[in-house]
């Protein structure tokens, strides 16, 4: 099998595939890493997208963290999907301290100077219809990561020469699409994945208020269902964590209103909170075990002094009993979280078990040979059946370990 490595993106991570596993070196969770893109599977030359600095965003203060201008890459759609749009928003983590947000202005993270001049569009944003059979054609965009808190914040931090400007970004992007000829869509799908997935649900409704009514638009969020939840020391690592970034970026006024009319900022930054009250359709795909919260929220070091969990964490086969049963029951509190998102006909789901972490960017879980699949179905089946309505999606794994078809990763 021809194998194209291309870039296995990660913060401090490098990764390798063992024994059909991807394997990941030194995962930095201070600095909330997480998986980005992976295996190509057969792609032997997947194309590059270059890098576009939105023009006049600087003139608007919407820049990254250390005032350089924010950036995306753009393929262009032809044919049946000439007036269809896809925007995907970049994950990777939050900044949630002074510190780790004026070291995160040395990375592509923090700095457009640091951003890659192309990247490759796989997954969901191929432009081949044997990786992408519904979207393939479509306009396809990615939306740099620069501002450390979900494209959501709106302030200035004048001892750290910090801007956390990332709604600025969000709105100058989708002007800056508006003029690409986004204004004409007839179809639009607003995507994201990790961090990214979080920001495609903070701003579904905004998205769709952007287009006439007779646009069909739809939100997907990839790997963004973070959780409100105990860690194994029975704290709240993630919810210390989003405290931060919501205190730090002052983003307690650009949160949903249906959220902070009856909670709490930081609460408001969870998308259980969310979901239930987006009025467009969205879609839900997310690993019931997902890698990134085992890692670095359910069992940090900091939760986890004595590293019971550590090997655990590298690899879900080496987990005990005790250690499994914790994570079924991370498991249900998910079930439990979309609850009442599932209920109208218009949202889906797709709901695998395994431990991974963003299906849609890496071509061998969004769609190949050996793809995951729940009840026969694959991710990208799934999400195209939902957005174009050929029938409703709401798949529901079994509890580990009944999934043989997962991608999983395993932790060097």
């Amino acid at each position: 099998m021809k194998v194209l490595w291309g870039f296995c993106v990660f913060v401090f991570v490098m990764c390798k595939w063992v024994n059909g596993f991807l394997e990941l070196d030194e995962l930095n969770v201070t600095e909330v890493a997480y998986v980005e893109e992976g295996y190509h599977g057969d792609i032997v030359q997947p194309l590059m997208v270059g890098l576009t600095l939105i023009p006049g965003a600087v003139a608007k203060g919407a820049v990254c963290l250390d005032g350089t201008p924010p950036g995306y890459h753009i393929h262009h759609g032809y044919g049946s999907g000439a007036n269809s749009w896809l925007i995907q928003l970049e994950g990777g983590g939050w900044c949630n301290t002074v510190r780790n947000c004026v070291y995160r202005k040395t990375s592509r993270r923090g700095s457009s100077k640091f951003m890659e001049k192309e990247i490759p569009f796989v997954g969901i944003l191929s432009n081949k219809a044997e990786e992408n059979p519904d979207f393939f054609n479509w306009n396809r965009v990615k939306l740099r990561y620069c501002d450390g808190a979900s494209f959501s914040g709106d302030s200035y931090h004048k001892e750290g020469a910090l801007q956390f400007r990332g709604k600025r970004i969000w709105l100058a992007g989708m002007e800056e699409l508006m003029h690409k000829g986004m204004h004409s869509a007839k179809q639009a799908l607003l995507s994201g994945c990790s961090a990214g997935g979080l920001a495609s649900i903070l701003h579904c409704d905004e998205f769709a208020e952007m287009f006439p009514r007779t646009t069909k638009v739809k939100c997907l969020s990839d790997a963004g269902m973070f959780l409100d939840a105990f860690d194994v020391s029975g704290g709240h690592t993630l919810r210390n964590m989003y405290g931060g970034i919501v205190s730090l970026q002052q983003l307690g006024k650009n949160l949903p209103r249906t959220c902070t009319n009856h909670l709490d900022a930081t609460s408001c930054f969870f998308p259980q909170n969310l979901i239930a009250s987006i009025k467009t359709p969205m879609f839900i795909l997310n690993a019931a075990y997902d890698a990134w919260q085992v890692q670095a929220s359910l069992a940090p070091p900091s939760a986890d002094p004595h590293g019971y969990w550590n090997e655990c964490k590298k690899n879900h086969a080496r987990c005990t009993s005790a250690q499994i049963q914790f994570l079924q029951n991370f498991r249900n509190q998910m079930l439990k979280a979309i609850k009442n998102f599932a209920r109208p006909k218009q949202n889906g789901l797709f709901i695998n078990s395994c431990f991974a972490h963003c299906q849609s960017e890496r071509q061998d879980t969004w769609f190949s040979d050996n793809a995951p699949v729940v009840k026969n179905k694959g991710i990208a089946l799934a999400v195209g059946d939902w957005y174009f309505d050929r029938t409703g999606v709401k798949e529901i794994d079994c509890p580990y370990p009944c999934d043989k078809s997962c991608h999983n990763l395993v932790f060097k």
